[in-house]
């Protein structure tokens, strides 16, 4: 009895011993080959608007003011954020003003503007940027694209599920 209790726990030990050198051998195999991009700062802030935007398409959430009207639009966002935002009358263009909300980005609002583009809904984020990184990031995620640009002290951030090209023409636009 004595001897069949030793064999069963030198096979438990045999067994603990191969499966902590098969968890260290996947371990090593799955950091070799860099199985977890490194998240920049730029994919973590576009992971914020992406949802931001995805929350703003509940019924109800899209626009604190709907308008087609940038007279409308515009003054709506004075003494409710910090900076006047542009909004530029971009219909001719295929882009039609929706309206605007306010939003919350890293702890502070944000001026939201809402911009149609055939069936989709584009919302353009922006607010002050004193940095001096005027670097231009772009990406997809979760079926979205984003673009972010800084232009006039200001940080911009388009996302969509619309395509690249029609977000990197909106960018130009508003650089204009």
């Amino acid at each position: 009895m004595r001897l069949a209790f030793k064999a069963a726990a030198l096979c438990v030990v045999v067994a603990m011993l191969l499966l902590a050198a098969g968890a260290s051998w996947k371990f090593e195999q799955k950091h070799r080959a860099g199985a977890e991009p490194a998240v920049t700062a730029a994919d973590s802030a576009a992971a914020e608007l992406v949802d931001a935007h995805i929350r703003a398409l509940q019924p109800g959430h899209l626009t604190d003011v709907a308008s087609t009207d940038q007279n409308t639009v515009k003054p709506w966002f004075d003494g409710r954020t910090a900076f006047s935002p542009p909004v530029p009358d971009l219909a001719a263009q295929d882009f039609p003003l929706v309206g605007a909300r306010l939003d919350v980005f890293e702890g502070r609002t944000v001026a939201a503007l809402v911009y149609g583009r055939r069936k989709h809904l584009i919302s353009v984020f922006l607010w002050p940027d004193s940095t001096q990184d005027m670097e231009q990031y772009a990406g997809a995620m979760n079926g979205y694209h984003w673009i972010s640009w800084k232009h006039t002290g200001l940080r911009y951030c388009a996302v969509s599920d619309t395509n690249r090209d029609d977000l990197a023409a909106l960018k130009d636009l508003f650089n204009r």
